[in-house]
């Protein structure tokens, strides 16, 4: 596992990439960038590294990053600019996140049902989770 952080503006954002993994190393860096905007590490507006940069820091091939911002840019997550580079720029469609976000989370949800996680085990777990992200206190 490789975590490692990135300066950005005086501020540091810590990238965790398990080169051991199944999951492919641009969706791992992809899922960090989203994490870091959740979290407001990185936010709208917010330059991300240039791929060379990024590829250099983490010890991964360009392309490995360059496929990254280009999901996070077919996401919504990112711009590209050939002058400023990978720009955060969150165009939001809820409706079209909201319908993603079912399709997720009914994998997910079907996989905890096979091994026994109560619904009350889930909900409780999703509380905990956006509340980490939107630092939230969680009301008991």
């Amino acid at each position: 596992m490789c975590i490692t952080d990135i300066t950005k503006d005086g501020e540091k954002m810590i990238l965790e990439i398990d080169f051991n993994s199944d999951e492919a190393i641009y969706i791992q860096l992809r899922n960090q960038i989203i994490i870091g905007i959740a979290t407001e590490s990185i936010r709208d507006g917010d330059p991300l590294p240039s791929v060379r940069q990024m590829a250099d820091h983490i010890g991964i091939n360009m392309h490995t990053v360059n496929k990254a911002y280009s999901v996070l840019k077919q996401e919504g997550y990112v711009k590209l600019d050939r002058r400023k580079g990978a720009v955060i720029s969150l165009d939001v469609d809820k409706i079209q996140v909201l319908d993603e976000m079912r399709k997720d989370l009914s994998v997910v949800i079907a996989r905890g049902i096979c091994k026994n996680i109560s619904c009350e085990e889930v909900h409780q777990l999703v509380d905990e989770l956006f509340c980490f992200f939107v630092k939230e206190p969680r009301e008991d």
